[in-house]
């Protein structure tokens, strides 16, 4: 099931990401400036945070699989019709769309995980669910460069771009409805004593606080509000590197368009490896907060060194790979939800700190565009990602690692 999990993941964050690649061929063929390509990029994260919490009770209440199935069908459809802009308000309406129809996915999963995996192996499965990013972005890139510098049939790379991407997204969904169990006890591929076994185990490591919390009942959770904002700002940093590192290496390096593509592929593969790692550590030790913490010091250090150090085609790629090194945050973090939640409050708790930190989506891209627009440089984006990672890491150390009683508890009583 995990894998397959994962490939549904690196399809969604292929098709969500292929406007940063995209961009290149509109800026040059429709003459898109960075104001135009910010708000296109940013645009998704309205309607997508808008639907985050109903799109993850609905996998709670209604039907992981159905739900997972529609959203891929749907989201596959609009990247290919992307391919069609020719204006920016035709980019805007298609990448509004876009966000709506991702919008119920990850936190979906994230939820659908916790059907299926006990705690000791949680942060474990998250990071291989997540690593998905990192290995999207390393396959993303070369192929994205490639294609943007070829026109087949009078069209131009970039929309083939689009097409190309949203194809497999539809089949993928097809397939999910007809391959995911929503639980485990729906799964045929175990023997019974083995699904009675998952769920005996999974029940016993819920809460034993079962009450429901509302979404103002989370609100006032200090736990919840500390996640939620350490998950904007990572965001933040997270979508202004992934829709600018593109742009940054085209201006800074005299790369061809394929070049982009290639040496933009070696901090995601650094990424992924830490990704990977710090999962697995986390897991062991069994500790959150500081594999939390560290991945956002080390990138607030590669965005010191870009900023204060002279730079080179190759030292900007190193840089950029210390700072991709943050996507080792989201394995331990988006473990934390769940474990210390009942189902309905991790429900509730994980849409809408996904849906507050996916503001990000829109206000990263956009500030980070705006401010190269008004400097004519990239410095004051760099020292503004630097402070967001830096804030971050502090809020990650003030969550407290709270039992799951204690947690509960103070979300039901606040």
């Amino acid at each position: 099931m995990l894998p397959f999990v994962f490939v549904l993941y690196v399809t969604n964050y292929l098709d969500r990401t292929s406007v940063a690649y995209a961009a290149i061929g509109m800026a040059r063929d429709l003459g898109f400036n960075d104001h135009v390509l910010g708000m296109g990029i940013g645009i998704f994260f309205v309607s997508y945070v808008a639907l985050q919490i109903p799109g993850a009770l609905m996998v709670e209440r209604w039907s992981a699989r159905g739900m997972i199935s529609v959203t891929m069908i749907v989201w596959g459809s609009l990247t290919a019709l992307t391919a069609l802009v020719h204006t920016p308000i035709q980019l805007y309406l298609a990448r509004f769309l876009l966000g709506a129809a991702e919008a119920g996915f990850f936190p979906g999963v994230i939820v659908y995980l916790s059907h299926w995996f006990i705690q000791e192996d949680r942060a474990k499965a998250t990071g291989n669910f997540m690593a998905a990013i990192p290995l999207s972005l390393i396959i993303g890139s070369p192929v994205a460069g490639w294609i943007l510098g070829h026109n087949w049939f009078m069209a131009q790379g970039w929309r083939w771009l689009f097409f190309l991407e949203g194809i497999p997204a539809i089949l993928l969904g097809i397939v999910a409805f007809f391959f995911l169990t929503d639980c485990p006890s729906q799964a045929r591929w175990l023997v019974p004593e083995q699904r009675q076994w998952i769920s005996h185990k999974l029940e016993e490591e819920k809460p034993p606080n079962r009450q429901l919390v509302s979404l103002g009942q989370a609100l006032r959770s200090r736990t919840v509000l500390l996640l939620a904002t350490a998950a904007f700002l990572q965001y933040f940093i997270g979508y202004s590197v992934i829709f600018w590192l593109p742009t940054v290496l085209k201006s800074q390096s005299g790369f061809s368009d394929l070049q982009v593509g290639l040496f933009g592929a070696i901090p995601y593969v650094v990424a992924l490896i830490a990704m990977l790692f710090n999962g697995w550590h986390s897991d062991r030790s069994r500790e959150r907060r500081w594999h939390a913490a560290l991945p956002l010091l080390i990138e607030a250090a590669g965005f010191l060194c870009l900023i204060s150090l002279p730079s080179s085609s190759q030292m900007t790629v190193l840089w950029f790979s210390m700072i991709c090194v943050l996507m080792a945050f989201l394995p331990t973090f988006w473990a934390i939800p769940t474990e210390i939640l009942s189902e309905s409050t991790a429900a509730v708790a994980v849409g809408m700190i996904n849906a507050l930190a996916s503001v990000a989506g829109f206000a990263g891209p956009y500030a980070f565009g705006y401010l190269h627009t008004r400097t004519g440089s990239f410095i004051a984006g760099f020292a503004v990602l630097m402070l967001c990672a830096f804030a971050t890491a502090i809020f990650m150390l003030l969550t407290p690692a709270a039992t799951h009683r204690r947690v509960s508890e103070s979300l039901a009583s606040s």
